[in-house]
């Protein structure tokens, strides 16, 4: 018992002896970063719509599988056709969220080293006066959408709009969707706790199974949401009512403690974590 007990960790010895001999430092490091890339990847895709695709991917490499071992000739051919074209159908599957996350990879690191985040209390602060500019309009049944930037980059949507680099004040916020002002008809983006541009122009969602009574505010808040990592809030003209959209979701009729713990969760905390270290849905009624 004891010579094969030897002879078994010898023969770990053995291996771990050759991997040492053969395995460089770079080898390990390359496959750290691929195990990294692959983690993001299916992380991002998890917050899409492509987790139900790639579960349906995944149910035909299923069956081709088990086709194969059964020897069912046909279906296994059929299956070999449609694979041999993988890369072209995943390109066509995959367009929207190929197109997003090429778009984070380009624009989050770079402003990330090139501007300085604000100070936790003073997005706090702006934070709130945001929440309270919001249940203002929503009892006077006032239109707007305004957009919390976080880690990708919001410049390209904020060109279109009007300059305005002020300090983050309910007063502000209300008096620049009040329906005669001339930047109500457009988004608010804010940085940090900076108020960064007004009536900016938005992408609409190209998701076709959005409610039909979603207005023009509401498609264009989801589709900020489906092309960057920014917190939309939109109040509506109609009822008054608020909804917040993220990661390509919409999360409609929100009472205040819902609507404040759902900011906080994603503005604060996200924030906290950046100073230390650094799917489309519609949900409610």
């Amino acid at each position: 018992m004891l010579d094969a007990l030897r002879e078994i960790v010898n023969q770990i010895l053995g291996v771990i002896l050759t991997l040492k001999q053969t395995v460089r430092i770079w080898d390990l490091i390359d496959i750290l970063i691929i195990t990294l890339l692959i983690y993001r990847v299916l992380s991002f895709m998890r917050k899409t719509s492509a987790s139900s695709v790639i579960k349906g991917l995944l149910i035909i490499l299923g069956v081709a599988w088990i086709s194969n071992i059964l020897r069912m000739n046909i279906i296994s051919y059929l299956l070999r056709q449609v694979m041999q074209m993988g890369i072209i159908v995943i390109v066509v599957l995959f367009q929207p969220e190929i197109r997003k996350l090429f778009e984070q990879m380009g624009t989050t690191r770079l402003n990330n080293l090139f501007r300085k985040r604000g100070r936790s209390e003073n997005v706090e602060a702006a934070l709130r006066n945001i929440m309270d500019a919001c249940y203002a309009m929503s009892e006077n049944e006032t239109g707007a959408i305004i957009v919390i930037e976080r880690k990708v980059g919001l410049n390209d949507y904020a060109i279109t709009g009007v300059s305005i680099d002020s300090q983050v004040t309910t007063e502000l916020v209300q008096s620049i969707f009040f329906v005669n002002s001339p930047l109500h008809d457009g988004a608010l983006i804010v940085r940090d706790d900076r108020l960064l541009a007004a009536a900016c122009m938005l992408p609409l969602s190209t998701n076709y199974s959005l409610s039909k009574d979603l207005g023009m505010r509401h498609r264009a808040a989801v589709g900020l949401s489906e092309r960057s990592d920014a917190v939309v809030v939109i109040v509506s003209e109609q009822s008054g009512t608020i909804s917040v959209a993220v990661d390509s979701m919409l999360k409609r009729n929100l009472d205040k403690s819902t609507f404040e713990k759902l900011l906080k969760n994603e503005i604060l905390h996200t924030d906290d974590r950046i100073n230390k270290r650094r799917k489309p849905q519609v949900e409610g009624n």
